[in-house]
């Protein structure tokens, strides 16, 4: 399937916004890991990792170390 092009920009549309991440991860209690996102949201790991490290730099998720794998979580709100 080709990607789709905003006709005005010229750029890619956005085939999976970063909502949709948020509530993958909503959906996990305890966390997720990147493939278990990927899986719920419909995208590929590769996708799913670079969504997911854009949510970590806005500070709206943490990640860690588990073996060879990253563990996701929504950021504790105060």
């Amino acid at each position: 399937m080709p990607k789709e092009r905003d006709e005005e920009t010229g750029k890619y549309t956005e085939n999976y916004p970063l909502a949709d991440f948020i509530a993958a991860l909503e959906s996990y209690d305890g966390g997720a890991g990147t493939q278990e996102i990927a899986d719920k949201v419909g995208c590929a790991y590769r996708t799913a990792h670079a969504k997911l490290t854009e949510l970590e730099k806005d500070k709206l998720v943490t990640s860690r170390e588990v073996g060879n794998a990253k563990l996701w979580r929504l950021t504790e709100s105060d």
